[in-house]
């Protein structure tokens, strides 16, 4: 269980969002909202890349307080990934894969996956936003994350990857993996559904369904 309790986060004297309290149990979770309404921030909040005010705890880990054994069960995928231009694909996947004890044949399957074997060689710099792309949503299912973070993960990928992402995230949904996900706009899609749907709106978290 993921857990949220008196959760405040503001930029100077702006209220960017509040949560009083909010648990999200094993399964999947669609963030919904316009662009700028905060998801990007809650999830920056919830991978533990930006300060806030309350509590955030991940199998009774906290984030705060135990912040190896939380970031040890949870990758992120950012909405406009960066990383250090010099380095190539496969110098970051198998620095993350080190990490979050990834085994190679995992590596190579997520690259075969995704389609991108024929660029793992090239640096970063020389990436277009949806290679990037591909690259950040690869680096988030490596390992044996109880919960994967993926923020606008349509975005920049064609009609063809976009079927692969979300085919990887029903395939290790059904292993155990519970995953958040943002999109800004609505979507359909067979393959899947959100146990629940919130909206992020007026600086507050609001449970759709």
């Amino acid at each position: 269980m993921l857990e949220i309790k008196n959760f405040r986060k503001a930029f100077n004297d702006r209220l960017i969002l509040e949560i009083p309290s909010l648990h999200l149990y094993q399964g999947i979770h669609w963030f919904k909202g316009k662009n700028g309404s905060g998801k990007s921030t809650l999830f920056n909040c919830l991978a533990g890349l930006s300060p806030y005010l309350g509590e955030i705890k991940l199998s009774g880990h906290s984030l705060t307080k135990q912040p190896v054994l939380y970031k040890q069960r949870i990758n992120y995928s950012q909405s406009e990934p960066t990383f250090p231009e010099f380095l190539t694909g496969k110098d970051l996947l198998e620095y993350f894969g080190q990490l979050k004890g990834a085994k190679p044949e995992q590596i190579k399957e997520l690259s075969d996956q995704l389609s991108i074997n024929s660029y793992m060689d090239q640096p970063v710099g020389s990436y277009s936003s949806g290679m990037l792309k591909k690259l950040s949503i690869g680096i988030a299912f490596l390992g044996d994350p109880l919960w994967i973070i993926l923020d606008e993960p349509l975005i920049t990928l064609d009609k063809e990857a976009q079927g692969i992402m979300l085919n990887l995230l029903v395939d290790y949904n059904k292993k155990g993996t519970s995953f958040i996900f943002a999109t800004h706009q609505d979507f359909e899609n067979q393959l899947i559904k959100a146990d629940h749907i919130y909206e992020v709106k007026d600086q507050k978290v609001i449970l759709v369904s």
